[in-house]
């Protein structure tokens, strides 16, 4: 099977020819087309004293190692956004596969009391769930707009790992899940 172009002398690709589907960009499309980026998923939690609340979030990344930055996007109605701005801070945690139940409870627009199933605090008091794999308690230091959703950078202050050699919890194609060998064999392999 060629590669996505055909090589020249001098090492050179032509574009590839027109194997490909396109899609109108509008909010379907973008949703469909993203989903093929296969994503950890994560719960981000804050909260102070006995109360504590979270949401399932899988748009999260490093941002730099000097000083320790990482960004997630939250959208701009969602019921945790009150509680970030009032707290100041969050924590990130990260999901394990058999954590499919948990990003469920938490992704919905209402979360019972009795379904926040934070077992633990970090040393600075932000709710953790001690069943992650690790977290990490972070300072809110910027938000940006970012159309329907809030961008919110943090400076981590604190990490923790609960749990090593888990498989963790993946977001591909709408589905948590992994990725079955049958599925990967269907996909090219690049180098580099």
């Amino acid at each position: 099977m060629p590669a996505a172009g055909t090589a020249r002398p001098g090492g050179h690709l032509d574009p590839p020819g027109p194997t490909h589907q396109v899609f109108p960009v509008d909010g379907r499309s973008l949703r469909t087309v993203s989903g093929l980026f296969v994503t950890g998923v994560t719960v981000i939690s804050t909260g102070d004293g006995e109360q504590g609340d979270g949401t399932t979030v899988n748009s999260f990344t490093s941002v730099s190692l000097d000083p320790p930055l990482i960004l997630f996007c939250i959208h701009r109605d969602s019921r945790l956004r009150g509680e970030l701005s009032r707290t100041g801070r969050f924590a990130v945690n990260l999901l394990a596969r058999r954590h499919e139940q948990l990003a469920t409870t938490f992704a919905g627009r209402q979360v019972p009391a009795s379904e926040r199933v934070f077992s633990g605090r970090s040393r600075r008091g932000v709710p953790v769930l001690g069943e992650s794999l690790a977290y990490m308690d972070c300072d809110i230091r910027a938000e940006y707009p970012g159309g329907d959703h809030v961008i919110v950078l943090g400076e981590v202050a604190e990490l923790g790992v609960h749990r090593q050699r888990q498989e963790p919890l993946t977001f591909f194609e709408g589905s948590f899940g992994r990725l079955e060998e049958e599925l990967r064999a269907a996909y090219a392999r690049w180098d580099g």
